[in-house]
This record gives structure tokens, sequence and C-alpha cells, in this order.
């Protein structure tokens, strides 16, 4: 059982920065009253803030912070379960979130979620939809258990029953259902690999018992072709070689005609111009008989002498002129020869090399052929290593298939125990044995409230009403009264019930405006009795601003604004 001891707040919405107390223990029943305004609703706001960080009304968390002091706001609520003390720290400017075990502060989470998560499944036991339906009833912003969803009634009768633990194993076991079925995605393509590696493998051997001897002869057969041809090209070039070592040794003997031709030209330009001096000089001295340049009288024997020296001179250069054009004439003859030959060397030479790029690509391929006839005999003689793969290979895909099976009656177990976990299994079984002793309960606080109908609630918690006027009625059919009726039946319902399975009971009953315009003055009166002499295990605070209630009650706390800001007058 929870126990609310005391609430305290400051710079909270109207609050002004001195703490405002309320002491849930001290009496059983308590009157708020106040004007509009006077911030007598408060205590709900700050209590749903410093458990589940968020107001029981409709307020953004910043609007939270007193408009005038804007900081420092701070909410701290102290309760004990068993013999463990606890205390809530909620702020705003600066932003704390703390809680405090037997007076020591606990460590804090990384993530304030988390720290939120961990308090109200570990220490609370109950969400903050469950707290609203079982501490607190609201006249504005609260919605009744009969105005919820389906889902989020079951989330209260779940909290309720404490059987949330059975969505929690639900959950756990779709996460496994989820991930074995990952698992065998990854299987499945392993088996799919390793179908293939067989095949593959057993492909392999067939093409290496069936083909390796067939292409081992015939790449053999290929090797003899390129070495006749490799040795048909050899031939070749050696008879090519004796044929250019014939012409070289022939071209040495015209080796030089070239420069002997140049020499042999220098010398016929030398003779040319001594035949052309002498010539000159005869044609002088047969045309003059004076000189030109001094008039003198050249002699006639000298004048002679120099004619006839000149002719017999010509004479012997025209001689030896006619033998140098005939051994020009050889020379040249030579050179012609000599060109000849080196064509045809080079021409021989050449072919000689292309025959050894032919003997080249021919002994490559003999070395690729006897590389790849190598592969294929150790292929063969390896051939148990490659059995000994297929069979690993098909260990492997027999164990895979293991695996495959093993994970799908997992899946199964799983799907099994998922079904019973679901809404439809073990938890509404449990609920179904609950539902008579709620409807029991509902229809008795009905009763006491002077509100005779059977009310009753069926397992997907739709419910059915029946009175003595009508036959078939539904919740929306009644007055706001009646509805009022109906949810404080059910929420004395829930107490009850929590109460009994001991799982978020609680010391605490809040209810805010609940008199004030929905009951009538019967209604009124009954719903006091109830809270007096019915309910005896709660501290009760009934927010009003209701007059003549005052006496029904053991104490009032009276709310009041001055100044724009809140305060508590007790």
């Amino acid at each position: 059982m929870i126990f609310f001891e005391k609430i305290r707040w400051k710079n909270f919405l109207s609050t002004g920065n001195q703490y405002t107390e309320i002491d849930f223990a001290d009496n059983n029943t308590t009157l708020i009253v106040g004007s509009n305004g006077s911030g007598k609703s408060t205590v709900l706001d700050a209590l749903t803030f410093s458990l589940f960080n968020k107001p029981f009304r409709k307020i953004s968390k910043p609007q939270l912070v007193n408009t005038v002091n804007e900081k420092d706001c701070n909410v701290e609520v102290e309760f004990s379960i068993g013999s463990i003390d606890w205390k809530i720290v909620r702020g705003i400017k600066p932003n704390i979130f703390e809680i405090w075990r037997n007076g020591n502060l606990m460590d804090q989470f990384s993530n304030v979620n988390d720290q939120q998560k961990w308090l109200e499944q570990n220490v609370l036991k109950m969400n903050y939809k469950s707290f609203t339906q079982i501490v607190i009833l609201g006249s504005s912003t609260f919605v009744p258990f009969m105005q919820l969803t389906a889902s989020h009634r079951r989330d209260v009768i779940e909290d309720l029953l404490d059987i949330k633990i059975f969505s929690s194993m639900s959950n756990i076991i779709r996460d496994k259902i989820r991930l074995k079925k990952e698992e065998i995605k990854v299987l499945n393509l392993k088996k799919e690999s390793l179908m293939d590696k067989v095949n593959m493998q057993e492909t392999f051997i067939e093409e290496i018992e069936n083909r390796g001897k067939e292409d081992i002869e015939d790449k053999k057969g290929k090797i003899l072709q390129l070495n006749v041809e490799i040795d048909t090209h050899l031939e070749k070039n050696e008879m090519t070689e004796g044929d250019v070592d014939i012409l070289t040794k022939e071209l040495e003997d015209v080796t030089g005609a070239t420069e002997k031709l140049r020499t042999l030209g220098g010398l016929k330009g030398k003779i040319s111009n001594k035949v052309a001096t002498i010539t000159k000089e005869h044609k002088f001295f047969t045309d003059n008989v004076t000189c030109p340049t001094c008039t003198q009288l050249i002699g006639e024997q000298f004048r002679i002498n120099k004619i006839n020296d000149a002719q017999t001179k010509a004479k012997e250069l025209q001689s030896g002129y006619k033998e140098l054009e005939e051994a020009i004439k050889n020379e040249e003859e030579r050179e012609r020869h000599f060109t000849h030959l080196s064509k045809e060397i080079t021409k021989l030479t050449h072919g000689i090399s292309k025959n050894n790029t032919r003997i080249s690509g021919c002994q490559r391929q003999v070395r690729d052929l006897e590389s790849e006839i190598q592969t294929l005999t150790d292929q063969l003689a390896n051939r148990n290593t490659e059995h000994d793969k297929l069979a690993n290979f098909k260990e492997n895909l027999k164990t895979t298939y293991d695996d495959l099976s093993s994970r799908k009656d997992t899946i199964n177990y799983h799907a099994f125990a998922y079904g019973l976990l679901k809404d439809g299994g073990v938890k509404s079984k449990i609920i179904k044995k609950y539902l008579p002793l709620i409807n029991q309960q509902v229809n008795r606080y009905l009763q006491m409230m002077d509100f005779y109908i059977n009310f009753t609630l069926d397992e997907e918690f739709n419910e059915t009403v029946q009175s003595p006027i009508h036959e078939d009625f539904s919740y929306a059919s009644f007055s706001e009264g009646e509805k009022m009726r109906i949810d404080l039946a059910l929420l004395f319902t829930w107490r009850e019930v929590a109460r009994m399975k001991n799982s978020v009971n609680t010391n605490l009953l809040i209810m805010d405006e609940v008199f004030d315009s929905s009951l009538d003055g019967m209604g009124t009166e009954e719903f006091l009795k109830i809270i007096r002499y019915v309910i005896k295990d709660a501290n009760i605070f009934v927010i009003s601003h209701k007059n003549g209630m005052e006496d029904k009650f053991e104490s009032i706390i009276k709310f009041e604004k001055v100044k724009g800001f809140s305060r508590m007058i007790e």
C-alpha cells in the first residue's frame, strides 16, 4: 500500500516563493474550499506533476512556473510503502527530478524518461491513467472510466488486477518470435548458399573425373603442334642466318665504296680546276703578244714555250681524267651493290625477328598449356580432398536444416505461449473471474447513492444498464448527475479491488468539485455517508466551493488569493 504523507510546493502556478504544505495523513476527511481561481485545485496538479511529470489539468509544463517569480518552481511529495520512506522532488527552472529512498538520494538515470519509467514500474506500480482512476476524481479535465477507449479501460483493469506482467511477458515473447524469424531468414540464406556450394562442388568433381584426362591429352596434342611450329621457325631462321652470313661477307667486299667515291669525286674536281687554269693560260699566251697590264712585249720564245707547256699538261690531265672517270664508274657500281646487299640483309633479319616473335608466342602457349596440365593433374591427384570438401558442405547443410527446424519449433512454442498471454488468453480468464465482484461492488455503491439500476461490465468492458423503467440503457443515456453517481461507484469499486489485490492500493482519495454541479442534494448526502462510514481506509480530500458542508468534514483547508498569489489558510 502506498501511504501518502505530505506534499508541498512553491512558485507553482499562482503560489509564491513560500512553500504551501498539505498533510495527507492528518485527518480522514478534509474539505478544501475557496473561491474560483484561489488555487484550491492546485494540489491535484502538484501531486500528478511530482509523480508523473505532468499536471492533472491541461496545462503545459512551462505554464506551471509562477509568472511573477518565473523560476525556482518546486514540488515535493513524501510517501511510504511498507518500511521504506520515499520522497520525489520535481522542479522547473532549474529542472529537477530526484528520488529519495529512506533519506538517501538515489543514483540518477542518464535519461529522464528511463528514470520516470523506473519510478512507475518499480515504486508506484501504476501509471498516470491508473492513478487518476483510483486516487483522483476531477470534474473538468478528468476522463471517467466509462469515457475511456476500450484499450485504456483494459489498461486500468490490468493495473488494478496486477496482470500487466502478462502483457510484459507477451511483449518479450513477441520480441523473441521476431528474433527467431530474423534468425530463420539468415539460416535460409545460409541454406541456399550451402546448396549452391554443394551443387558447384559436385559439378566440379564431375568435371575433374570425366573431363580431366581428356583435357590433358588435348592440351598435350596442342603442345606437340606448337613444338613442330617452333622447330619449323627455328629451321627457317637457321637457313636465313646462313644467307645473311653469305651476304655479310659479300658486303664486306664492297664496303668503303662510298668513301672512295667521295675521294675520287674530290680528285675529279681538282683535275677540272687545273684543266680550267691551263686552258686559260694557253688562251692568254695564244691571244696576247704584249702584257695587257704593263703593255710590254712578251718574248716570242717564252710565249711559244708557255703554249707548248700548256698543251702538254692538258694532254696529261685529259689522260688522267679518263682514268679517274673509269674509277668513279667502278666505285658507283660497288656502291649500288652495297645498297642492294644491305636491303637484302635487312629483309632477311626482319624475317628472323618475325620468326623469333612467333617462336616466343608458341613457347608462351606451351608454358600456359603445361601449367594447365599441371593444374588438371593436381586436381585429379586431389580428388579425395574435393570429396572431403563436398562432404563438409553436405554436413553443414544438414546442420543448417536442423537449426531451421529447431527455430521453427521454438517459434511454434512461443506462438502458443503468446496466444495464452494475449488479451483473449490468461488475462481474460483472470478478468472474467473478477468481473462478478466488480459488478457487485458497483451496484452496491449505486444503491447506497439511491440509484437503483443494474449496471454490469462485460469482458470487453462494455456496459449494460437495466432499470425498472428501461430494459436496455447505456452510460451516455443518463443525465450528468446520474453519470457522476456511476463514476463515483466505479471509483470506489476500483479502490476496493486495489485494496483486495494490494497492487495499487493507496490511502489517498481526492475529489474535485464532485458536488458542485452534477450531484443533487440527495446524491450529495448519500455520497457524504459513503466517504464517512463506508470508506474507512482512506484519507479523503474534497475540493469544493459549495456552502454548507463544513460540518461534514473533520478538517477544513481554505485557499485565497492575495495580491495575485495563492495561499492556504487552515
